[in-house]
């Protein structure tokens, strides 16, 4: 893959200006239109737009690389609402996208993954593939497994078993505090971290627990002054977008003390409010990969994507999802789903930080290398701050494929 992308940057040097303008394709290139689902407005809609980018930027990356197929986001937003997200995906399809991405909002993602099957059961000649890469609910890979269905984020069990096997090793964990959004995804996140932390570190006392309203909390300062009351030394939170940097906003300002274990510290916005803690090394992130970890060539993907787009990396698994369906289209021959889906379940392919990656066939949940990174002040060697904050993301934990796997109840089923 990063010798695709590099290959991709050569040809807009070449066909090209600082403008980043790529060779036109050839007349034959097969039009395949993308319908990006997220929120692009609200509490959310910093992550969707970011989460847009990266689909937007990686189109332009494929449509230079080859002249087979032509790529075309078409965005539309969901609003983080389920019945906004079948809205949105209807009128995708109508726009002919036969290929259907979405990531932020488990709940959306479960209404979406039985929309896709229920739709591609009566439209035959119209049938889609669900490119999913960021909803993480374990569910969507188990008992609401879907053919059309195709994960690229691990899920949270996946990431809550790489952050509790990190936090294992900390012996200065003593009371910890967990506070998640009130769904799908934020209820599995409490589940397993009080799960995993009662096998891992029995000894670790959780002294708050609680949920919050997705993205409707405008001020989680009477959350913080529980977190202090309670004496908790650490926090686990798998809140994203506004619900992840109001609560580091708060949480700044009550000069709490706390480290914080999170999924989604990273994203559009985190860096700047975790600066304002003045918690180096004291935030933790679980995820696929960041700036400052990757070989030579990665980087330099990384700083095209930062000029070109004007925000970092923080979606690598759209890199790898979208250079796996190109692979799969390019297999079969075709951007029919029905060809498309049988190729993209057995995809193996390098990601963009770590080693070999996989669909598994049995659930199309994609494995991958797992990391925990803390953030801080620059330090040597260190290419990339984030957000001009001169602090930069450190790699202090790794989780290699293998050791990722988890079971699946998965009862996968096909189309005849």
């Amino acid at each position: 893959m990063r010798e695709a992308l590099r290959g991709a940057v050569v040809v807009s040097a070449l066909c090209g200006s600082a403008a980043w303008v790529l060779c036109g394709p050839a007349a034959a290139q097969e039009a395949v239109k993308v319908a990006f689902i997220d929120p692009l407005s609200g509490g959310g809609a910093p992550t969707g737009e970011a989460g847009l980018r990266h689909f937007q930027y990686m189109a332009e990356v494929l449509n230079g690389r080859q002249k087979q197929f032509r790529f075309e986001v078409l965005a539309y937003d969901n609003k983080v609402n389920p019945q906004e997200t079948l809205i949105a995906a209807q009128k995708g399809i109508d726009a002919g996208a036969r290929v259907l991405v979405q990531g932020n909002g488990s709940s959306a993602a479960a209404a979406l993954t039985d929309f896709v099957a229920k739709h591609n059961e009566r439209n035959p000649d119209r049938q889609v593939v669900y490119i999913n890469y960021s909803a993480v609910d374990p569910s969507l890979t188990n008992e609401k497994c879907n053919y059309w269905h195709f994960r690229f984020d691990a899920n949270s069990d996946i990431k809550m078993e790489a952050l509790t096997s990190f936090m294992k090793t900390r012996p200065e964990i003593k009371k910890v505090y967990l506070i998640n959004q009130d769904y799908s995804f934020g209820q599995s996140v409490r589940q397993q971290a009080r799960a995993m932390l009662k096998a891992k570190r029995p000894d670790i006392e959780i002294v708050g627990d609680e949920v919050t309203p997705l993205q409707k909390v405008n001020d989680f300062a009477p959350y913080v002054t529980k977190i202090r009351a309670s004496g908790a030394d650490s926090v686990i939170t798998g809140n994203w977008a506004q619900d992840f940097n109001l609560l580091l906003k708060a949480a700044a300002e009550a000069g709490l003390q706390a480290s914080f274990y999170t999924y989604y510290a990273g994203g559009t916005g985190g860096p700047s409010v975790v600066r304002q803690t003045g918690l180096a090394h004291r935030v933790f992130e679980v995820s696929q990969g960041t700036a400052n970890e990757g070989d030579a060539a990665t980087q330099d993907i990384e700083a095209a994507f930062r000029a070109r787009t004007g925000i970092a990396v923080t979606y690598p698994r759209v890199f790898n999802a979208m250079n796996a369906l190109l692979t799969a289209m390019q297999e079969a021959g075709s951007s029919e789903a029905r060809k498309v889906a049988p190729k993209l379940e057995q995809a193996r392919l390098k990601p963009y930080v770590g080693s070999d990656a996989y669909v598994r066939p049995d659930d199309h949940q994609y494995f991958q290398t797992m990391f925990v990174h803390s953030f801080g002040p620059m330090e040597a060697g260190m290419r990339f701050d984030e957000e001009g904050t001169g602090w930069g993301w450190k790699m202090i934990g790794r989780v290699e494929t293998k050791d990722t796997l988890v079971p699946t109840t998965c009862r996968m089923n096909r189309p005849s």
